[in-house]
C-alpha cells in the first residue's frame, strides 16, 4: 500500500471518527489530507522510501487563533497523538529532530508561510521568480481529503501553477541556458579536450531541458531526485526522459560526443515543435536562443519582460 492510501485509511478509521466524536463543533473549520515533504505525497513511494519518515499519519490544518482558538489546537495535538501507535503493521513515530512534522495539527497560514513565504498564497512577481520549485511542489501536491471551511483548497488553487507571464520568464531562461550547453558550449568542450566540462555542459543541458518539459506541461518539478520519475509520468515529452538519462549517464569519448550532440539537437527540436504550435515563440530556426528570446518577447507585463532573461532561473 502507498503512503497516500494508508494516511488516508488511517484518516477514515481513526481520524474521522475522533474529530467527529471530540471536535465536532470546530469541525466545519479543519482541512484535513496529506501534503506537503515527502515521497508519499507524490505517489513515489517504494520500500526503500520506508527506512525513513514512512508511518500512518495526516495533516489537519487549522485557521487562526481568531476561528479556533490555541486551547482546541491544543486538545487536537493531544488526541492525534493518542490514536493507535501501530496501523497495518506500521509504527507511527514521534517529531524527528531533523525536518520537524509532516504530520499531525497546522496552522494553515504557518504552513503555507514555511512552504511559499506568503500565509495565503498571494505571491508578489519576486516571489514568484525566486521561491524554489520544489517549494511549490510540496504546497500542492498529495490530496486533502476533507475541507469544508475551503481556506486550504482555495491556497492551493492560488497556487497551482505559474501566472502565465512568470512561466514564460522561466521557460525563456530555462530555453537559454539549453542552448548554451548543449548547442554551442557541449561541442566547444570537447574540441578543447575538455571532457570533464564537456559532461558539465550535458547536465546543464539536461537540468534545464527537464525543467523546459514541466513548464510546457504545467506542472511543478518536484525535488530533483524524484524529477526522472516524475517526467516519465508527464502527458507531454515524457519520452525524451530515456534520452536525457543516456545523455547524462555516457561518457564524451569520440565514438559517443557526436551522437551526444545529435540527441541534444533532437530533443531542443522537439522542444521548439511544441513552442511553434502554441504560438510562443516567432522564431523559425533550430537555435533555442533565439526562441528563448522571443518567448521572452511575448510577456504582457513590461517590467518583467525587461528584466534580464535569466531572471527567473
Amino acid at each position: 500500500m502507498k503512503g497516500l492510501e494508508l494516511s488516508k485509511a488511517f484518516y477514515e478509521e481513526y481520524g474521522k471518527p475522533m474529530l467527529r466524536e471530540k471536535f465536532a463543533e470546530v469541525l466545519p473549520y479543519m482541512a484535513m489530507g496529506l501534503t506537503g515533504s515527502g515521497s508519499e505525497c507524490y505517489g513515489y513511494d517504494d520500500e526503500v522510501s520506508r527506512d525513513h519518515d514512512f508511518e500512518p499519519g495526516f495533516c489537519i490544518f487549522l485557521p487562526g487563533e481568531d476561528v479556533v482558538d490555541r486551547r482546541t489546537a491544543f486538545l487536537l495535538e493531544r488526541a492525534y497523538d493518542g490514536l493507535p501507535k501501530e496501523y497495518m503493521g506500521i509504527a507511527r513515530g514521534g517529531i524527528r529532530p531533523v525536518g520537524g512534522a509532516r504530520h499531525g495539527v497546522f496552522r494553515t497560514a504557518e504552513f503555507f508561510e514555511n512552504k511559499l513565504g506568503s500565509p495565503d498564497g498571494s505571491l508578489s512577481v519576486s516571489q514568484w521568480l525566486t521561491i524554489p520549485e520544489y517549494a511549490l511542489a510540496e504546497a500542492v501536491n498529495g490530496e486533502i481529503f476533507e475541507d469544508v471551511y475551503g481556506e486550504v483548497t482555495k491556497i492551493r488553487s492560488a497556487v497551482s501553477f505559474y501566472p502565465e507571464d512568470i512561466m514564460k520568464k522561466k521557460l525563456a531562461g530555462h530555453l537559454l541556458l539549453m542552448g548554451q550547453a548543449g548547442q554551442y558550449n557541449y561541442q566547444r568542450c570537447i574540441r578543447h579536450g575538455e571532457t570533464a566540462a564537456a559532461q558539465m555542459a550535458v547536465y546543464e543541458f539536461a537540468k534545464s531541458a527537464m525543467a523546459v518539459i514541466f513548464l510546457l506541461n504545467g506542472t511543478y518539478q518536484p525535488y530533483y531526485k524524484w524529477g526522472f520519475r516524475a517526467m516519465r509520468e508527464l502527458p507531454l515529452l515524457s519520452l525524451l526522459a530515456p534520452l536525457l538519462e543516456y545523455l547524462i549517464t555516457t561518457d564524451n569519448s569520440d565514438e559517443l560526443s557526436e551522437q551526444k550532440y545529435q540527441v541534444m539537437e533532437g530533443i531542443a527540436s522537439d522542444v521548439i515543435e511544441v513552442l511553434m504550435k502554441r504560438g510562443w515563440t516567432k522564431a523559425i530556426c533550430g537555435d533555442l536562443e533565439k526562441h528563448a528570446y522571443s518567448v521572452n518577447d511575448q510577456i504582457q507585463d513590461a517590467a518583467l519582460r525587461n528584466m534580464h532573461v535569466l531572471a527567473a532561473v
